[in-house]
């Protein structure tokens, strides 16, 4: 019999309540759990860690003397969500980026957020993400982030709170529908235990949202990459061929009198959507980084008369940036007139000066990020950091304070995880993806869940890392 290691009641744990009993969603995989040899779980690990090499679910490491290829980490426990948990998860995901939405609109146009006083005019103008080829441009439904990735967390008192936005080219998708695949290939016996709500389908809901986001009739959609030496081209690979559409690089496209085409065997194709997974800098070497290779020279010219959609679109990055994310909540008042759902972690903006004050003296107790960091990388978890990275971190926040925002360390909850000493809680969070289409949002119940496989470490990112589970969303609100 599989023993289980009781997490610790200082946070949260998906499973266990602070009794050490199942909680409710749980309770079925629970019995199945506890009558499972220690055996089986290792045996089906190694087997899962064979079948993604096997089809190739890696990602690129930058900067790694040991190889740039690496396969991510995957724990065979579930993180299971009740229904309930989803809906508000659901309505608070959907809120969220429709806000942030028309917030994009609005500084792109009459920027009355801004003229309000609501969020300070220099914070958005002066911000590199902020693309000034957007100004009064009318998109197609006015949608920018058609696809967004929003990192969701729990907290100590059982409630979940944003983290971060992704909206620029967020990932994870596919290691969602991959974890999906090798749960029901490993553990089909689990799934007839309760209705797990489905996730294999979304490519589909994708392909459509991409579809709908054009006025084009029955449109041509293609998949942008940077190339194989991306760290997420698995996933580009893997959506273009889900979709059924063509994964291009800039190479493969050109712009001839007002529109986008790309080259094919049996001539020149016009394309109406590109899902670009490219960095707005490498877009167009006319308008953005000359010296870039990756892009489409005189694509943005094209984009400029709504000739191609750009799924998502040009200066979506202001919306996700660090130093705005701390706005996003009064933004879903200021656009919405409703209060957020899903709140923001509170946080310091170290362009304040009585914010930086505080932050600096109380650096041990924080979490330090840079506004355009990504991947765990740029940031300091300041109660596991060393004296000498304490004062270090303390000395880049006095030379730039604009890079830097800060919060408090949340405990993230845990999940039972599979790890070397056996079943033990480890820290995790929670990325689900919101499609967004003129015809309105849609979220496929459930997300990736990423896991710290470090004891203690509260840095989920892959990178870093971390690895992912498969994240069940339950159907039946009265599973028993």
């Amino acid at each position: 019999m599989i023993k289980v290691k009781l997490p610790n009641k200082e946070h949260y744990d998906e499973m266990m309540d602070s009794n050490g009993e199942c909680r409710l969603n749980y309770r079925n995989y629970c019995n199945w759990l506890y009558s499972t040899e220690e055996k089986t779980f290792d045996e089906k690990r190694r087997k899962a860690e064979l079948l993604f090499h096997r089809v190739g679910i890696t990602f690129n490491v930058y900067g790694n003397n040991e190889g740039t290829e690496r396969l991510i980490p995957f724990d065979p426990i579930p993180r299971i969500i009740s229904a309930e948990d989803w809906k508000i998860i659901d309505a608070g995901i959907k809120q969220r980026v429709t806000a942030l939405n028309m917030f994009l609109y609005d500084i792109y146009h009459e920027g009355h957020i801004l003229k309000s006083g609501i969020i300070p005019i220099d914070l958005i103008y002066n911000n590199s993400q902020y693309q000034i080829i957007m100004k009064d441009l009318n998109l197609y439904g006015k949608i920018y982030s058609h696809i967004s990735g929003i990192d969701i967390v729990r907290n100590k008192d059982g409630n979940y709170y944003v983290l971060e936005d992704n909206l620029r080219t967020p990932s994870g998708v596919s290691y969602m529908i991959e974890d999906r695949k090798m749960m029901m290939r490993l553990y089909p016996e689990v799934f007839m235990r309760q209705p797990v709500a489905p996730v294999e389908h979304y490519p589909n809901v994708l392909l459509e949202t991409l579809k709908q986001s054009s006025p084009v009739e029955n449109p041509c959609v293609v998949v942008m990459t940077p190339g194989c030496f991306n760290s997420a081209y698995f996933e580009h690979s893997f959506l273009a061929q889900q979709m059924g559409v063509d994964l291009v690089e800039g190479a493969d496209l050109f712009v001839r009198d007002g529109y986008v085409y790309m080259r094919t065997t049996k001539g020149p194709k016009r394309v109406d959507v590109i899902y670009r997974r490219v960095d707005d800098d490498f877009m167009d070497p006319l308008n953005f980084n000359p010296d870039s290779m990756l892009g489409v020279p005189g694509i943005s010219s094209v984009y400029r008369q709504q000739h191609v959609v750009l799924a998502n679109a040009f200066g979506t990055g202001i919306a996700d940036d660090k130093s705005v994310y701390p706005y996003v909540d009064e933004m879903i008042r200021y656009y919405l007139q409703s209060e957020p759902i899903l709140k923001n972690v509170p946080t310091y903006l170290c362009r304040k000066q009585n914010d930086l004050q505080y932050v600096l003296e109380h650096l041990s107790e924080l979490v330090v990020k840079e506004v355009h960091g990504s991947g765990g990388y740029g940031m300091l978890v300041g109660p596991h950091a060393s004296k000498k990275q304490l004062e270090e971190f303390r000395d880049k926040l006095k030379a730039k304070p604009d890079n830097y925002i800060a919060q408090p360390t949340l405990t993230l909850s845990s999940c039972p995880t599979f790890v070397e000493e056996g079943i033990a809680p480890r820290h995790i969070d929670l990325r689900p993806f919101v499609l967004s289409s003129p015809q309105g949002i849609k979220v496929v119940p459930g997300g990736l869940t990423r896991v710290a496989l470090k004891k203690g470490s509260l840095v989920v990112n892959s990178s870093q890392g971390g690895g992912t589970k498969d994240t069940w969303v339950l159907e039946d609100t009265n599973v028993k």
